[in-house]
């Protein structure tokens, strides 16, 4: 590639890597270069070849798959060769010297930034509210973003209900090559190769268990967190989902996914001692006991969204853990608190179930619950 023919295609991956980043797949500029390589490795006009190159490129993780692969046909909708010079109008440039652009959420479909004279306002072209969002406390949300909010969380549930696993299974559309099943297809055809059989992961929907802190300590999340579950419900039917403050309460038949509202409003009247103080050890050791047989298996993950300020008897919190631990497939606790770089999980309770969690991370905004695609078994 050479003259305006590269300064075309550099333009368009540029501005490409950062509508990668705004939907929440990470790209850094050491990806950008390693992706401006890769095109010059693959037949441009090869629409299949451009799409894998760069996904390898930007190291996309499989969960991901899915948005790149929208977002690729949306921003590469037309012919992947630099546009004719006709077409290659300077672009208005940010303060770092790349080029803008639009993301329309709706159609999936990009748009080149207004002329430079059109006048800044909401819209200016640049700013991305929903990244704004992704990275804002939920405990700093006001009413308007909580709508918002719920809708981000409808989106990130779907991304957790299709992730692909390690299974391979055949497929009619794109897929890797399974040439033992093409070879075999081929024998009652005379060994005549009429098509390529091909495989692809298989969408593999965890099992999940959510057990939910509503105690006091919890309420500036509580609505928020909910809310997530209440989406997982909606996409996903092997989730079931608890409430815990002094008393454990299974609160799966109680969810009605499309009435937040109404059923947060439900669950407050309804949960023994909502927003009081917490027995999180008598609680676990609960569940253990009535419901751990029938509902955690090796494929199982174990979510627990607390704040770990424990009043009850810090033994019993860790034996119930060991248990979780010996049937679980893997245990996850999501603790707000650690929203705060200062925070340090001294407090009993949550130093006595540390051993036994495969995950400890935040749940202070949108962007610390993204990372549960990583982790969910």
């Amino acid at each position: 590639m050479t003259g305006t023919t590269a300064n075309g295609i550099e333009t368009r991956l540029a501005g490409f890597a950062g509508a990668l980043r705004e939907n929440a797949i990470r790209v850094g500029l050491g990806d950008e270069l390693d992706a401006a390589r890769a095109l010059t490795l693959v037949d441009l006009l090869d629409r299949g070849e451009v799409r894998e190159g760069l996904r390898i490129a930007f190291k996309v993780p499989h969960e991901a798959w899915t948005t790149f692969d929208q977002l690729f046909d949306a921003y590469w909708g037309g012919a992947l060769a630099a546009p004719r010079p006709a077409q290659q109008r300077e672009l208005p440039r940010d303060h770092r010297g790349l080029p803008q652009w639009r993301f329309d959420e709706k159609r999936l479909r990009f748009a080149a930034a207004e002329a430079p004279e059109q006048a800044v306002g909401e819209d200016a072209p640049g700013y991305s509210p929903e990244a704004v969002l992704r990275r804002k406390p939920f405990d700093e949300l006001s009413h308007h973003e909580l709508a918002a909010m719920e809708r981000l969380l409808a989106r990130l549930a779907i991304r957790l209900a299709a992730r692909r696993g390690r299974r391979l299974v055949p497929t009619r559309g794109r897929g890797a090559v399974d040439l033992r099943r093409t070879f075999r297809e081929a024998l009652g055809t005379e060994a005549e190769l009429l098509d390529l059989a091909r495989r692809t992961r298989a969408l593999e929907e965890p099992r999940l268990v959510l057990l939910y802190d509503t105690s006091g300590s919890m309420d500036p999340y509580t609505r928020v967190l909910l809310a997530f579950a209440l989406a997982l419900r909606r996409v996903m039917k092997r989730v079931e989902v608890f409430t815990f403050n002094t008393a454990l309460t299974r609160v799966t038949g109680l969810l009605a996914p499309a009435k937040i509202a109404q059923t947060l409003e439900r669950l407050a009247a309804g949960v023994p001692d909502w927003s009081g103080g917490t027995r999180i050890g008598a609680c676990l050791a609960e569940f253990v006991a009535d419901y751990q047989t029938r509902m955690v298996t090796r494929d199982t993950t174990v979510v627990l969204v607390s704040d770990g300020l424990d009043l009850g008897d810090t033994q019993q919190l860790a034996g119930a853990m060991q248990a979780l631990r010996s049937r679980a497939g893997r245990i996850i606790w999501l603790n707000p608190l650690m929203g705060d770089a200062r925070y340090q999980p001294t407090a009993a309770g949550m130093s006595a179930a540390l051993p036994y969690v495969d995950y400890f991370g935040p749940a202070h905004n949108l962007e610390a619950l993204e990372r549960l695609l990583r982790f969910v078994k």
